[in-house]
């Protein structure tokens, strides 16, 4: 990508690889307007505008989420366990299974979070820290 983000594909496509620093800023943006919808929407408005504002979200972060699993040579699809687990203690976790999600969640955290990206290419394409000489 030549050291810029195209935030459109990064948001909407689940395809490719990301690095790191674009996934921590797209899903701290995300976690952001989530938070700014909870605390500043009405119930009424909430139960209203939820339908279509939560599908995004959640549409959004299974993007930069697979992306960045991708990056880590895993499968995207384990970006439904976190977000089932994201969705399960959010607002605040209660109870034993939420303990549980919170583990996954943590696991995720250090997966994606801090972990490097994947050496080289992998089956998900090339390394977007390193692009393919032309």
């Amino acid at each position: 990508m030549n050291g810029q983000t195209d935030w459109g594909a990064l948001l909407l496509s689940a395809d490719g690889r990301v690095a790191r620093a674009p996934f921590l800023i797209a899903a701290a943006l995300l976690l952001g307007l989530a938070a700014v919808y909870e605390a500043i929407v009405g119930v009424t408005l909430h139960w209203l505008t939820g339908w279509f504002v939560y599908p995004a979200l959640i549409y959004a972060g299974a993007c930069i989420l697979s992306k960045r699993l991708h990056d880590r040579g895993k499968s995207g699809w384990w970006a439904a366990l976190i977000l089932f687990a994201l969705v399960a203690v959010w607002p605040q976790p209660v109870g034993f299974f939420d303990f549980l999600f919170g583990i996954a969640l943590v696991w995720a955290a250090v997966e994606l979070g801090v972990m490097g990206s994947e050496m080289g290419a992998n089956r998900y394409g090339p390394n977007p820290l390193r692009p393919a000489a032309v």
